[in-house]
């Protein structure tokens, strides 16, 4: 077995797992070299060695796009199985791979994350996860590091980007047009859909990346998928990872993540009032579990 590290999680993965992430012989020992932790003190740390953030930057883009080519063969069963009805057999492909994938992605960039608060995720219930949005890396922090992928609310430009777009809709991910309401309002619907029969959602109810530690408004659009299944909300606090990309100029420097899953806010039977006030709420508290960290 092979043991993939993204901050304090290890991810177990079977040989042949390793195999295949590593058929891409020409770049493997660069990829070792930049995956391995910088020294506190190296120029890299110190986000002042430009041209490593620019070798991390090129071997991330080479590990992306290749180790997606490597496993589309492990895709198209996956594409297989959903066609003939075997929604398990399915889920087991994309549990086992795409959390992979992603850490090899995170560590590659440098990126190690801290999670809190995972006993605070209901069980057997499908919920809505409401993380603020810092970073594009909110969305491999949440894919592997939440209890399992769940189906994300993304941008329908995501559409455009080859085989990616195809793992997404392989867990039931839904795309959003925010340039078109009509169509947002079917998305927001599918979404609900999923809820319905069971399957949890992450949806970012900023809508777009803060790229830095301020939030946006939680827009209420995203919420209305929870008050119509009667889903709880579980609030998820994302710090530090623009500090990943987005700080630097979309150029890869190490850093560190903290992602913490706070109680769940039940919404069956609010009224109407506590619906509107609802979005405000998961926010501040939000804000409050980020500003008690940083006090401390």
């Amino acid at each position: 077995r092979f043991e993939v590290v993204t901050g304090v999680q290890t991810c177990a993965l079977p040989i042949s797992a390793r195999q295949n992430c590593l058929r891409i012989r020409p770049v493997c020992g660069i990829i070792e070299k930049v995956c391995r932790p910088p020294d506190a003190e190296s120029p890299a740390r110190k986000r002042n060695d430009t041209g490593m953030a620019i070798l991390r930057t090129i071997v991330w883009f080479f590990y992306f796009f290749g180790a997606l080519i490597v496993l589309t063969p492990k895709m198209n069963e996956a594409k297989r199985r959903k066609a003939a009805g075997d929604e398990s057999g399915c889920r087991a492909i994309v549990d086992r791979y795409v959390p992979m994938w992603m850490s090899t992605l995170m560590r590659i960039a440098g990126c190690t994350v801290t999670v809190n608060g995972l006993e605070n995720i209901p069980k057997d219930r499908a919920v809505v996860f409401t993380p603020n949005h810092q970073s594009d890396y909110d969305i491999p922090i949440t894919l592997v590091h939440l209890d399992r992928p769940h189906a994300l609310v993304a941008k329908v430009e995501t559409l455009k980007i080859p085989l990616v777009r195809t793992w997404m809709k392989l867990f039931d991910c839904v795309f959003i047009d925010r340039k078109n309401p009509r169509q947002a309002v079917t998305a927001m619907k599918e979404a609900g859909a999923l809820l319905a029969r069971g399957e949890s959602v992450i949806v970012f109810p900023e809508g777009t990346r803060s790229k830095g530690d301020a939030m946006g408004e939680f827009k209420h659009g995203a919420f209305k998928m929870a008050f119509a299944a009667g889903a709880p909300v579980v609030p998820v606090v994302i710090d530090g990872s623009y500090k990943i990309m987005e700080a630097n100029h979309n150029l890869m420097c190490p850093g560190h993540v903290t992602m913490t899953v706070l109680p769940p806010i039940e919404t069956a039977g609010l009224d109407r009032a506590a619906q509107k006030a609802l979005p405000d709420e998961v926010a501040r508290r939000i804000a409050a579990h980020k500003d008690k960290t940083t006090a401390h």
